[in-house]
């Protein structure tokens, strides 16, 4: 019985071992950053980025201008041209807020644009890692709370394999 136990005992620590789970983690912000597509995406929306800020600028300024005229020439005025200049000026004010937020979309949309690709080449690159290095999970470094001795961290063997890829 005593023999039969440890028999028992044995095949089980073995199978346990056989299909033990191996974890991996990955910096994938590091990686982003070393690639040189991210570099030149993020050129590419910087001055995007710009170019957006020149034109909000330009209507800014066109707004202080035209509120320093009126406030200048508000005395003179009728009361039915002080209420149109109002108009006039809440409408330029209006029209910046819409500028505004049609720029933080289209730049969000380029941003998905330029670095969706990008990403999907960082993910693929971690799937053929994880599937050659036969990981059960393969993380992103930072999210967990606790990471044994035995986690390895696979981001220069992702890196490697986007450079094998190009």
């Amino acid at each position: 019985m005593k023999k039969t136990i440890i028999a028992a005992i044995a095949a089980l620590t073995m199978t346990i071992g056989a299909n033990a789970q191996k974890f991996g983690q990955v910096d994938v912000q590091a990686i982003m950053q070393s690639l040189p597509e991210v570099t030149k995406a993020n050129g590419e929306l910087q001055a995007q980025a710009q170019q957006y800020d020149n034109e909000l600028k330009q209507m800014q300024e066109e707004i202080q201008k035209k509120s320093e005229e009126y406030e200048k020439t508000k005395a003179t005025m009728s009361a039915t041209q002080q209420q149109q200049t109002e108009s006039d000026l809440q409408a330029l004010y209006q029209k910046l807020q819409e500028a505004y937020q049609q720029n933080q979309q289209e730049m969000q949309k380029k941003q998905q644009e330029l670095l969706e690709p990008i990403q999907k080449r960082v993910v693929a690159a971690i799937e053929a890692v994880g599937k050659a290095g036969q990981y059960t999970y393969i993380a992103q470094a930072g999210s967990f709370l606790y990471v044994g001795a035995d986690v390895k961290d696979v981001t220069a063997d992702v890196k490697a394999e986007l450079n094998k890829a190009k």
